[in-house]
Order: structure tokens, then C-alpha cells, then sequence
């Protein structure tokens, strides 16, 4: 008769082993790799600073704002939530009819990167899946394309949360993870009529937030339609 009263601690050790393998399983699933490992050591993290415009003298003697030229960095706070929604909006809110380039937006958020520069090799790359290239960005200015985020659902995913109790110490405090369900839109000009579309999105963000840093840095982003739910 097969003995099943295995002793408590090869249970525990079992146990351990399942939950470390459902972390990286989750880490992997969305093409993250750095995040358990932390800085290497605590710095600080320099404030952001605020972009300006400089106006210009219009008709009538008064100062008039010209059009833009800069983007205002992403905010420096501590709270995760409204970094995520900044995030999501400075990755999907551009006017390819404008001064600003598509390097300005990816910039943008690059110097909101991982203050320790471990991930931002890693996030550089992610944002390639988000923002069109150069040359596609310059077929878009042909039609004066615009897009924008409608947000439906911005919040940490249950999966995080379990990926959290499982990791215990290996998954630094302050990292945390936001999934985002929204619709993208699009408009534009095509053949001299306005033209739009909409399409759904999903993805996940992984942010360092206070105690891991003094304000909130945007550490990787899954891939869009892969995301921790």
C-alpha cells in the first residue's frame, strides 16, 4: 500500500518550487526578464524636469502660444496609478500633423526609464512594438493621421497579485504590474474625405515605484495583446 503521509517538509519544498516556476512562467509569458532582480544597489532618482513653451508675439501685441514643439514629460509622482495612466496615454496620444516627431514620443518616455538604466535597453526595444517607424510615420503625416487612447480598464492584474504572494522577496517592493484593456483610435484624411477606425487594446506595464525608487520609472511593457490578466 503507497505511503502518502510525505514528510511537511518536502511538501513545503514542492511548494516552493511551484510558486518560484509560476513567477518566471509569468515573467516570461510577456517577455519581461530583469524585473526580480532589482538595482544593484539604492540611488537617486534625479525629478523630471517640466517642459516649457516659449510664446510668440501674435497681431494684436499679445503673447500667443506656438504650436507645439515639445512634449511635457511624463509626471514625477509616487502614485502607480496615475504614472500607468500617464504611460498609457504618452504611448498611444500622438498628431504625426505636428512639429513633434516619433522619436519625441519614444524619448518621452525613455527618460522616464528604469533610473538605474537596467531595463531601459529592454524597454527601448518594447516601444518598437508600440510607435511606428520613421518611415511609416512619414506615409502617416501624408494623411495627417492622428490617434488617441480611450481607456477602459486600467488596474493590477490578479495574476500580478499571485505572481506577488508566490515571489515573496525575489520580486523587490515597489515593483508592480498594470494591465490596461482600452480602444485606439485613429483619424485622418484619405482622398480629401476624414476617415477613423478603432481597435482594441491590451497590454501589461511594469513600473518601480516608492520604497524601489523615489518617484515612479516605467521599467518594460508586454507586448501588445499579451497580457496579464
Amino acid at each position: 500500500m503507497p505511503d502518502n503521509s510525505a514528510p511537511p517538509r518536502r511538501w513545503t519544498r514542492r511548494i516552493i518550487l511551484i510558486a518560484a516556476g509560476l513567477v518566471m512562467l509569468l515573467m516570461i509569458g510577456v517577455g519581461v526578464y530583469g524585473l526580480v532582480t532589482g538595482p544593484p544597489e539604492p540611488t537617486r532618482q534625479a525629478p523630471r524636469p517640466i517642459a516649457t513653451q516659449t510664446p510668440s508675439p501674435g497681431s494684436d501685441g499679445q503673447s500667443k502660444p506656438e504650436p507645439a514643439s515639445t512634449l511635457e514629460p511624463l509626471p514625477a509622482t509616487d502614485d502607480p496609478e496615475e504614472f500607468a495612466q500617464a504611460v498609457t496615454e504618452a504611448l498611444f496620444n500622438w498628431d504625426t500633423h505636428s512639429l513633434l516627431d516619433v522619436e519625441d514620443h519614444r524619448m518621452r518616455l525613455i527618460e522616464a526609464a528604469d533610473p538605474t538604466g537596467v531595463e531601459t535597453p529592454g524597454l527601448i526595444s518594447d516601444l518598437d512594438n508600440y510607435f511606428p517607424d520613421e518611415a511609416t510615420w512619414t506615409q502617416l503625416q501624408e494623411y495627417q493621421t492622428r490617434q488617441r487612447i480611450d481607456i477602459d480598464t486600467l488596474a493590477v492584474p490578479g495574476e500580478w497579485e499571485d505572481a506577488l504572494a508566490a515571489g515573496g522577496p525575489a520580486l523587490e517592493e515597489g515593483t508592480i504590474a498594470y494591465t490596461v484593456h482600452a480602444t485606439r483610435l485613429r483619424d485622418g484624411v484619405w482622398v480629401g474625405d476624414a476617415v477613423e477606425s478603432a481597435h482594441p487594446v491590451e497590454f501589461t506595464m511594469f513600473l518601480a515605484c516608492p520604497p524601489r525608487t523615489e518617484q515612479c520609472a516605467l521599467l518594460r511593457l508586454s507586448v501588445p495583446g499579451e497580457a496579464l490578466q
